[in-house]
């Protein structure tokens, strides 16, 4: 089923005297997602994602704007009759039903011509239950299941009445760091066998980036930068989502392009295009952000040579396969540098100062007043 969003506003009433004006959750949102994909929504706490999601499935309404599912105008469609399945952050499991009766509670509110036998039903959910590897667990109650497999009932659910639509809220949070690894690698096998088009919110962008065919960045409700995952972190249009995406996060300075070069403070790192210097000024005032990956430590023979970056050295945290080199630097927006190389190719001494060569495909470069991308 293919969703379009067309400009969606959600506007909330102020409930605090000190805000003066209403909260805009969603702000003009405009996106389409294609038929059989999984879209994650991507962003810090408080960003609209979860607001999207609601409005999607009907349960909150758009102060303005139009969904589409299909041909379909939907916007005022009550959720029940949109055809879509709800999985959120806590289970929501009923803890005086077993697994069976409570991926079959869904089925047993159908009325009409859609009202199913007992059969039909018991049909239905081990079909569903399979499909999320629980069907040897259908007599057990939620108390004596473990969170993962909690989960999966909640997603068996979700997906016992083949929806038209997917909807993830979160709902890897209150695992543990194997169990969500585990389950959001089931959670892309289900999507991949069933084919329904799913829309995956998190704020962890790991999780996006794993499983994901397309990210969308929110911040403050709007639209950032979408696109397929690699694509986004490795060019990221704006130092929001530069910032946003990658662990540990992108190293951001304080530089200048002039005299054809970039420069961080004193050093020279890169050499430009004159004309990316913006009109006819001599130096244009930029953030330069450099992703951990894209340092390499020269030596001290090495550290005369030109277009280096020399930092201040801290100290090395070496974590087996990588190393991380941890500096400062005048320029730096940060605490402290985190430079990450693999462990065999690091430097056997290094004194007070740390010397890196930049890989140009790991430096993104941000005009200073309007932080969008600045192509080198």
């Amino acid at each position: 089923m293919k969703i379009v969003l067309e400009n969606l506003t959600k506007k909330f009433p102020k409930i605090d005297k000190k805000i003066k004006s209403e909260v805009i959750a969603v702000n003009n949102f405009t996106h389409d997602i294609e038929d059989g994909r999984l879209i994650g929504l991507l962003g810090p706490s408080g960003c609209g994602k979860s607001t999207v999601l609601n409005l999607i499935s009907g349960l909150e309404k758009p102060t303005s704007g139009k969904i589409f599912f299909g041909e379909d105008d939907v916007t005022e469609l009550p959720p029940e009759n949109r055809g879509v399945g709800l999985v959120f952050q806590n289970y929501a499991l009923y803890p005086h039903l077993n697994v069976k009766d409570n991926i079959k509670f869904p089925l047993e509110n159908l009325r009409g011509k859609d009202k199913l036998t007992k059969d039909q039903m018991d049909a239905k959910v081990l079909e569903a239950a399979k499909l999320v590897q629980i069907e040897n667990l259908l007599e057990r109650k939620p108390a004596k299941m473990s969170g993962g497999q909690q989960q999966r009932v909640a997603i068996a659910r979700a997906l016992v009445k083949h929806p038209k639509v997917l909807l993830l809220d979160e709902p890897l949070s209150n695992l543990d760091a194997r169990l969500r690894l585990q389950t959001r690698e089931e959670l892309k096998r289900i999507q991949i066998e069933t084919g329904i088009t799913t829309i995956f919110v998190t704020h962890d962008q790991e999780e996006a980036m794993s499983i994901c065919d397309t990210i969308v960045v929110m911040n403050e409700g709007r639209i950032m930068q979408h696109g397929a995952p690699q694509d986004v972190y490795d060019h990221p249009e704006n130092l929001f989502v530069a910032k946003f995406l990658g662990t540990p996060q992108i190293n951001v300075f304080k530089g200048e392009i002039c005299d054809g070069g970039l420069f961080i403070g004193k050093d020279k790192v890169m050499d430009v295009k004159p004309e990316t210097a913006s009109g006819n000024a001599q130096k244009r005032d930029v953030y330069v952000a450099v992703r951990p990956e894209g340092f390499v430590a020269v030596t001290e023979a090495e550290s005369s040579e030109e277009n280096l970056l020399h930092c201040d050295f801290i100290k090395m945290e070496v974590m087996g396969r990588d190393t991380s080199i941890i500096s400062n630097h005048e320029a730096f927006d940060g605490t402290v540098i985190r430079a990450i190389i693999p462990s065999d190719t690091r430097p056997q001494f290094i004194s007070g100062e740390v010397s890196f060569k930049l890989k140009p495909s790991k430096v993104h470069v941000f005009d200073a007043e309007t932080e969008e991308a600045i192509r080198i």
